[in-house]
């Protein structure tokens, strides 16, 4: 009787800087562990789901990091930061505080997927106020939002909690309302539904310890 494998699922895309573009080396190594039965899952956050021999799985994370690709784990973990594509040049649009933000988040674990939304502009291309944490750059300053949700019929925008913060007040808040939702939040508890029920006043008042 044939054993099969076991296999890994790895989230992977070419990294903040390419946007959700690919260049000729990311798909060739990809193609090396795509078998010929297999198919490549687009999701809606610019990553693509690769299944991988859980034996080959370090060889593949090694080979993907070195052809520029970004890997990330699948499951609830916070998912790498969904980006518009700067279209006014990196420095204006903020590239910059996204892919340290990125650096910072992804990959965490947390009570339920949770999806972090950028965009360098008000015209909000990177979809933020509909995803569970958004970041806006508007003129010089950061805005935050949180507790988006872009289906059903309860569909909502998410609520601002902050204006025109600096970059650094940015890690700090964000990495703070992550902290809050991984220890308060309940299994499975999508980040709109827990602060509902954390409640807003709570929440901002925890967020607000940030800084010291």
């Amino acid at each position: 009787m044939e054993v099969t494998e076991k296999t890994v699922k790895l989230a992977v895309n070419g990294g903040i800087n390419f946007g959700s573009k690919l260049n000729a080396r990311q798909l060739l190594v990809l193609a090396k562990y795509l078998p010929d039965d297999q198919e490549l899952e687009l999701t809606t956050f610019q990553q693509l789901y690769i299944e991988i021999p859980e034996g080959r799985k370090e060889e593949a994370v090694a080979e993907f990091e070195a052809a520029g690709l970004s890997c990330y784990p699948v499951g609830s973990f916070v998912k790498s930061l969904r980006t518009c594509n700067f279209c006014k040049g990196a420095e204006e649009e903020g590239m910059p505080v996204a892919i340290e933000l990125n650096r910072r988040i992804a990959g965490k674990p947390v009570p339920f997927t949770l999806k972090p939304a950028y965009t360098g502009c008000p015209v909000g291309c990177g979809e933020p106020l509909v995803n569970d944490i958004g970041i806006m750059k508007v003129g010089e300053g950061y805005n935050l939002y949180a507790g988006g949700k872009s289906k059903g019929q309860d569909a909502a925008p998410a609520g601002l909690l902050f204006e025109q913060l600096t970059p650094e007040e940015l890690y700090q808040k964000v990495d703070r309302l992550i902290e809050i939702y991984a220890e308060h939040g309940k299994k499975r508890e999508q980040m709109h539904k827990f602060m509902n029920r954390f409640g807003k006043e709570q929440l901002m008042e925890a967020l607000n310890q940030t800084f010291r």
